[in-house]
């Protein structure tokens, strides 16, 4: 994990008696929005969906977060209640910190702290590029934007520079909440991208068929349709 990439083995073997393993099956919830619980998890395998629910109960995803990702950090910082949910998306194994002993890790171990001030600086990273793809993109280009994004990180290559999966174990209405969109007009754009050879969603997974054409295509949506309203 690049948070204790760095760090000597005597600091690691101190920070492991304090983690705990912690497996979830499909579609758990590790934290709910709100809660007072405040450990810190490192995800050892599976993934982990982070959303918010607004006070009519609709859900949007923020985020999606896989092996040797952390989550949960925020409120073991600022002592505040947690800002979304995260929910399993798959069989997940995580190892978790109590808030404390986190935060005597972060005072006792200056790499440890440096580690951390860069993960929260990619963090945030993330998010202003996510806020810049709000302002520059129509819906469509959100979508494939936030597609690309998670190939990045996640994607499994089957043709360098060509073709890849991302498995993202996503349905459509996730998708949907992820850019602010209804599910069935991502069911339409997804089925127009089919057609046109660029990609193709089947349960969750996410298949780049021409990753060139995908990426011009998110590119040539910026400022495009932004004076619509049917989305």
């Amino acid at each position: 994990m690049p948070l204790f990439a760095d760090l000597p083995e005597k600091e690691i073997e101190t920070i492991v008696q304090d983690l705990r393993l912690k497996e979830y099956g499909r579609e758990e919830i590790i934290f709910r929005q709100g809660d007072e619980s405040r450990e810190v998890y490192f995800v050892l395998k599976g993934k982990v969906r982070i959303f918010t629910t607004s006070p009519s109960g609709n859900e949007t995803s923020i985020a999606i977060f896989s092996t040797n990702d952390v989550i949960g950090e925020l409120a073991a910082v600022d002592h505040a209640p947690r800002s979304a949910t995260a929910k399993s998306i798959d069989a997940v194994s995580l190892l978790s910190m109590a808030q404390d002993r986190f935060l005597y890790h972060l005072e006792t171990m200056p790499r440890f702290a440096m580690a951390f001030i860069r993960l929260l600086s990619g963090k945030l990273r993330w998010t202003a590029a996510y806020a810049e793809s709000i302002a520059q993109f129509d819906a469509a280009g959100r979508l494939l934007h936030i597609i690309l994004q998670n190939n990045e990180s996640y994607g499994r290559e089957l043709t360098a520079g060509q073709a890849y999966i991302v498995d993202l174990g996503l349905n459509q209405t996730d998708l949907a909440s992820m850019i602010g969109a209804r599910r069935e007009w991502v069911n339409r754009i997804l089925g127009d991208w089919r057609r046109r050879g660029l990609l193709e969603f089947d349960n969750g997974v996410i298949h780049i068929l021409d990753l060139p054409r995908a990426v011009a295509e998110r590119d040539s949506r910026i400022e495009a349709n932004r004076g619509e309203s049917n989305w």
